[in-house]
């Protein structure tokens, strides 16, 4: 759990990773990613955290734009997520300061 939400808490302002992106840094699964923002993410920037699509489910969404459009992250042609495209985190940056920072 600790593990996932560090490396949530290191995603760049205005950038955006997959739950499978943060699985595969920590070593879990992104089903499990998922679990663990959903039980515990409230302290974490869960919204830079969305599927592969750039998507996060419906409950979600509202706050997530928000949060999006704060920190410059384009929505989605189809109103459902983000341009994860655009957005989407350096990954070898974000393992870099993971590995730099992790237990």
């Amino acid at each position: 759990m600790e593990r996932v939400l560090l490396a949530v808490e290191l995603v760049p302002v205005g950038r955006v990773v997959s739950y499978g992106e943060v699985a595969e840094l920590v070593g879990t699964s992104a089903r499990r990613v998922g679990a663990v923002l959903k039980l515990h993410g409230g302290a974490v920037p869960w919204w830079r955290v969305t599927n592969a699509q750039g998507e996060l489910p419906a409950p979600l969404l509202a706050e997530a734009k928000t949060h999006w459009s704060a920190e410059g992250i384009g929505i989605a042609a189809s109103g459902r997520g983000c341009r994860r495209a655009q957005h989407r985190a350096d990954l070898t940056a974000l393992g870099a300061a993971y590995d730099r920072v992790a237990f």
